[in-house]
């Protein structure tokens, strides 16, 4: 809550009505902008340090992909695309989330790349294939 109501029983009242942070002004913008980044933060779940669907395991500490007991040899962004479709959890992930997340601002967005990145990705995992193309939305493993 961003209010001019700044008593102690202002901020509780707030707070215990479902407020995540509650700031009175006069304010700092500065503080502001860090509070927002903290609850942001904390809106995320952390990734789980090794990542398994099937007999694909992921752990992003060692940096490290491995198909069965096969280790999997994956470029940088290979693994980004990879960790997130990992962490989705069977969730679609779309190819313009998959671009802001796993490249950065300056990336295209009516580039292939994704395509080609899934692509590799897909030859480098082996059979059976682990990530599908829901058309239309995006991937998903």
């Amino acid at each position: 809550m961003l209010t001019a109501a700044a008593t102690i029983d202002d901020r509780v009242d707030g707070l215990d009505r479902g407020a995540d942070d509650y700031l009175p002004k006069p304010f700092a913008f500065a503080e502001l902008i860090a509070r927002v980044g903290a609850l942001v933060r904390r809106s995320q779940p952390a990734f789980p340090p090794v990542l398994v669907r099937g007999d694909l395991r992921l752990d992003a500490a060692k940096h490290g992909v491995w198909r069965g007991e096969q280790p999997v040899e994956l470029g940088p962004k290979e693994f980004g695309v990879l960790e997130l479709l990992l962490s989705a959890q069977g969730r679609v992930v779309s190819a313009e989330e998959l671009l802001a997340r796993v490249w950065d601002d300056a990336a295209d967005p009516f580039t292939t790349t994704v395509k080609v990145t899934i692509s590799r990705l897909r030859r480098k995992l082996g059979d059976p294939p682990m990530i599908e193309t829901v058309p239309q939305v995006g991937y998903r493993i």
